[in-house]
């Protein structure tokens, strides 16, 4: 243990940023940091390690704005097994309905003693805007379809952990190009660390442009498998959509669904990731993701030493 506390300690000296924002704005190197101290913690819990005490005392505030169950208890889970206590915020019941903005609530909790406060929202900026204005770090846990920085780093972690590498890899991300926080953050993680990356789905959630960004586009599932090592299988966002983007769900499935069949034409090693909550029978069919190709399940668990991550190199160099 204390070797690991060295190493931790380590390599959070080589930090130098207050808030996590988004993979946009991060470095190969920073990113490859942030998994080093993501793979450490991993290996402590399959070590038997359930708490590393380095932040108790601090405190760290949820502050969401969008519905969530994943994500919000991964983060509490991170913190706690940190040792930093934990308040989770609920909008709807806050002074926001009095007429209160985003950056008084914000700021009304860090004067009542708060170390981070990790926010989702619904309005692209929202963590960007709290970090120019709150003294304390900021974590981005989702702002609306712009970024999604712990996502990426848990899904990359994964590939990482299960294939050894990331750079050389083709990674194909499926699905709602267009409406996913999760695929700009896989695809600015993806590229930094030398992976060739596919965006693949309908021509109305698949644009053209994204080839400006060295990202390769492709409207057909079946034509892009049997060079693809991962396939990223990305939720349909039905709720951000303002028209129906194609015909019909059955049509959808029948095109895209990740199923045996198709699971047949990929590589042997291929690596299926389903940022949840998965629709079984969408997006990826009962039998594949919970086959062995999958790491859906390991996905989450990445999460929680990805955001342990996170949070100690933030808070823990604050202290």
């Amino acid at each position: 243990m204390d070797e690991t506390l060295a190493r931790l300690r380590e390599l959070a000296a080589q930090w130098r940023r207050k808030h996590l924002l988004g993979l946009e704005e991060l470095s190969a190197d920073e990113i490859s940091l942030l998994l080093d101290v993501a793979d450490i913690f991993r290996r402590a819990f399959d070590g038997g390690e359930r708490k590393l005490p380095l932040l108790t005392g601090r405190t760290c505030v949820n502050l969401f704005f969008e519905n969530s169950t994943r994500t919000r208890t991964s983060f509490s889970l991170a913190a706690r097994r940190l040792g930093a206590d934990v308040v989770d915020f609920s909008a709807s019941t806050s002074s926001l309905s009095k007429g209160e903005t985003v950056i008084d609530t914000a700021k009304n909790l860090e004067a009542m003693g708060v170390d981070a406060v990790v926010v989702r929202h619904q309005t692209p900026g929202t963590p960007h805007l709290l970090a120019q204005n709150l003294h304390c770090s900021v974590l981005n846990a989702g702002d609306g379809p712009h970024e999604h920085p712990t996502q990426g780093l848990l899904d990359i972690l994964t590939i990482r952990r299960r294939l050894g590498r990331i750079e050389g890899l083709t990674v194909a991300l499926v699905g709602d190009i267009a409406h996913s926080r999760t695929a700009r953050s896989n695809i600015w993680g993806l590229k930094k660390l030398g992976a060739h990356v596919i965006v693949c789905g309908p021509s109305t959630l698949v644009s053209p442009l994204w080839a400006d960004l060295g990202v390769e586009y492709s409207y057909s599932l079946d034509a892009i498998l049997p060079r693809v090592d991962v396939l990223n299988l990305l939720r349909i966002q039905f709720e951000r959509q303002t028209s129906r983007p194609f015909p019909s769900v059955a049509e959808y499935v029948s095109l895209y669904a990740m199923d045996a069949e198709r699971l047949k034409r990929t590589k042997e090693g291929i690596l299926v990731l389903a940022p949840g909550p998965i629709n079984r029978g969408v997006e990826v069919t009962a039998d594949v993701a919970d086959g062995s190709h999958s790491a859906i399940l390991e996905q989450v668990t990445n999460g929680v030493a990805v955001r342990m991550a996170a949070l100690w190199l933030l808070v823990g160099n604050a202290a």
